[in-house]
């Protein structure tokens, strides 16, 4: 089981695919199966409704037309490895996306910034003066 926020998703809902890993490892590479592909159909998915429709317009390339998050995992030499980090790959876009903004409240600057902020504009403009030229007219 997944434990993203409030929610919780069940291994089901997970499949789990091995395939040959790319890159450098010689002979290990062509031999063992360690990559892990881990799909997660979000319209299958236990999430409440809400949720599903905001994963389902998240704009990322591993959410194909389809509705389904693929992410791939071959970092490690271990397939159980490559598996943990696609689960954790998995969670943190999951957290990323269902995640709330707090809406922000604005508020007016105080007194004593305006008055700051107003005496470095009037100390700025000083300086600036004592650059020009003078003239003796």
């Amino acid at each position: 089981m997944i434990k993203v926020g409030a929610h919780t998703i069940p291994e089901r809902e997970l499949h789990f695919s091995a395939t040959h890993s790319q890159g450098p490892g010689g002979q290990n590479v062509n031999k063992v199966a360690t990559a892990v592909e881990l799909r997660f159909d979000i319209r299958a998915s236990s999430l409440p409704q809400r949720e599903r429709e905001r994963l389902l317009m998240m704009e990322d390339q591993r959410l194909n037309r389809d509705g389904v998050i693929v992410i791939k995992a071959q970092e490690s030499r271990s397939q159980l490895q490559n598996r943990k980090l696609a689960i954790a790959r998995l969670r943190q876009l999951l957290e990323a996306t269902l995640r709330i903004a707090k809406r922000r409240i604005g508020t007016r600057p105080s007194r004593s910034y305006q008055k700051k902020r107003v005496d470095t504009k009037v100390r700025h403009g000083r300086q600036k003066r004592l650059r020009a030229k003078w003239n003796e007219e």
